[in-house]
């Protein structure tokens, strides 16, 4: 239930703050006074789209704030996976449009995403307005009124599911059996090349391994001269690094010198390794024109492989390991094919045990629908209407295999018909409310706050009192706003608010403000007389007030 709304800056509103109550809150006021914009505010927290034009000239941001009482569970399910958590029942929404075009949403003073706050919308409230009026001559809407009266959510979920499985296997089967040729094609080029890079069998590093080598083997000579002067020079010549160092230690024997002795000790030592060192070099050092021979013919084998497959043996192994894949996969096509063949008549048959099912729960719930709305309109002034779903047989969807309309007839002995080439503005409005009634009467579940933006449009009378009846009835359980122009209707309030433009420091605002019981009463006066308030008007609204109010 909303508690209260708060809106700044938002088209002709430059701060307002309303409370609202369980039960029947009615806003009137003069065509244009901006009665909508609090229906608009109370969309964007419910997740409706928001615009820049909705910011108040000269302003930088719109906000809208709103506090609902939420004690369903549902709430608290939908809130703990995002990280939100209800504070003593309450839920703090806001919603922020900023000039750059943005939108901010917080929830709990935390900020939050606007597909969380469509996920919220349908626990927490229902705005019911011209659009969506128009809404009901969608089969798709119809469809989703029906299983909502129903009660059909898991059937439906249950369908949605199987079907999408059905689905996928038959569109794997046709990818299979489209590129089946295509493949077939291909399998002996992709078998080629598998088989000439498997022949030649290379491994990672091998290439740069032998590149070593053969530089090695292409230098034996110049390698070994260089080896075996370097060998001299530090070790086995007269004069050798080796003899100098030795020579000039032992003239260094006196024990003031020791230090500096000592600090020739490690060259001594790494001349004499180094030595070692380059005489296991050179007696591993021998040309071997075999290998040579062996490894340039090994690398250009190397070479031919990287000229088609990559730059890389790297790069060899994963195109091998590619086109394994590929031929692995049209070698198992055939058996995958034929699983998919069993799996689709498998799938196919839960589907149609599932929709059967579902088909079977939408026709008892058509002709009980059609039933109650029927008796609905006889209340609305439209006795002599007949209502009737059409439910029809339909290609399989996530929606199941049903397709139906919303027949009527407002006059006796006429034909039903699609519901948008019959019924007339007020009708159809009437027929909204009658499908609303039902669908809220139905449902068994916490308050909710549900909005209805002129739903008395093009209805009058008797017609007009029947509307506000059944409006009272339905926020019996539930809390009502109602937009309205009609004095029938809003005598029935629980709590009524009126709204109005003011002209302050040459700019236009808008107000709404609870109306006392002398105030509402003035004002369902001025509905009934219009601008000039008569002692005629007053009478008969304090008579229409105590009688909507008695009965």
């Amino acid at each position: 239930m909303l508690q209260e709304l708060a809106v700044e800056n938002y088209a002709v509103v430059d701060q307002l703050r309303v409370r609202f109550h369980p039960g029947l809150n009615l806003l009137t006021g003069e065509t244009g006074s901006g009665k909508s914009i609090i229906v608009d505010a109370l969309s964007l927290l419910l997740g409706g789209r928001s615009s820049i034009d909705m910011i108040r000239t000269g302003e930088a941001r719109a906000r809208i704030s709103g506090i609902f009482e939420a004690t369903d569970p549902a709430i608290a399910a939908v809130l703990q996976p995002a990280g939100f958590e209800l504070e003593d029942g309450e839920l703090l929404i806001e919603r922020e449009i900023l000039s750059s075009g943005k939108s901010r949403v917080y929830i709990g003073n935390r900020p939050a995403t606007v597909a969380l706050l469509r996920d919220l919308a349908p626990y927490l409230g229902d705005i019911h307005g011209q659009h969506d009026q128009q809404l009901l001559f969608s089969p798709e809407s119809q469809l989703d009124m029906l299983d909502a009266f129903a009660g059909s959510r898991d059937s439906r979920a249950a369908v949605r599911d199987a079907f999408r499985k059905w689905r996928a296997a038959e569109a794997e089967l046709a990818d299979l059996e489209s590129s089946e040729q295509e493949k077939l094609r291909l399998l002996d080029l992709w078998q080629f090349q598998r088989n000439e890079i498997e022949n030649e069998s290379p491994v990672a590093g091998e290439d740069v391994a032998l590149e070593e080598e053969r530089r090695v083997q292409q230098n034996v000579g110049k390698l070994l001269e260089n080896a075996n002067a370097a060998l001299d020079a530090l070790y086995e010549s007269e004069g050798s690094a080796f003899e100098t160092l030795r020579a000039a230690m032992r003239r260094l024997d006196d024990p003031s010198l020791h230090e500096i002795r000592e600090t020739l000790e490690p060259a001594r030592v790494a001349v004499q390794e180094a030595s070692h060192a380059l005489r296991s070099y050179l007696a591993k050092l021998e040309a071997d024109p075999q290998r040579l021979e062996e490894m340039e013919t090994r690398l250009a084998a190397l070479g031919k492989l990287k000229r088609k497959y990559g730059g890389t043996i790297h790069e060899i192994l994963a195109f091998q390991e590619e086109v394994c894949a590929q031929i692995a996969a049209v070698e198992g096509a055939g058996t995958r094919m034929e699983e998919l063949r069993k799996a689709r008549l498998t799938l196919a048959a839960e589907y149609e045990a599932i929709a059967a099912k579902l088909t079977k729960c939408r026709a008892g719930a058509a002709k009980e629908l059609s039933q109650r709305v029927e008796k609905e309109l006889a209340s609305l002034a439209m006795e002599r209407t007949v209502f009737q779903i059409d439910l029809q047989t339909a290609q399989w969807s996530e929606t199941g295999a049903d397709k139906i309309l919303f027949l009527v007839s407002p006059n006796r002995g006429e034909e039903p018909r699609p519901l948008e080439k019959i019924a007339s503005g007020g009708e159809i409005s009437r027929i909204a409310l009658a499908l609303k009634t039902c669908l809220v009467t139905k449902s068994k579940g916490p308050m909710r706050t549900l909005v209805f933006d002129e739903v008395d449009t093009g209805i009058g009378g008797s017609a007009a009192e029947g509307v506000a009846r059944r409006l009272k009835q339905i926020s019996v359980g539930n809390q009502v706003l109602c937009v309205t122009h009609l004095a029938q209707i809003a005598s029935f309030a629980d709590h009524h608010y009126r709204v109005e433009k003011l002209d302050e420091k040459g700019r236009t605002v808008a107000r709404i403000e609870e109306l006392t019981p002398e105030a509402r009463t003035r004002e369902v006066g001025r509905m009934l007389s219009g601008h000039k308030l008569t002692p005629e008007a007053l009478k008969n609204a304090e008579q229409m007030i105590k009688t909507s109010q008695s009965g």
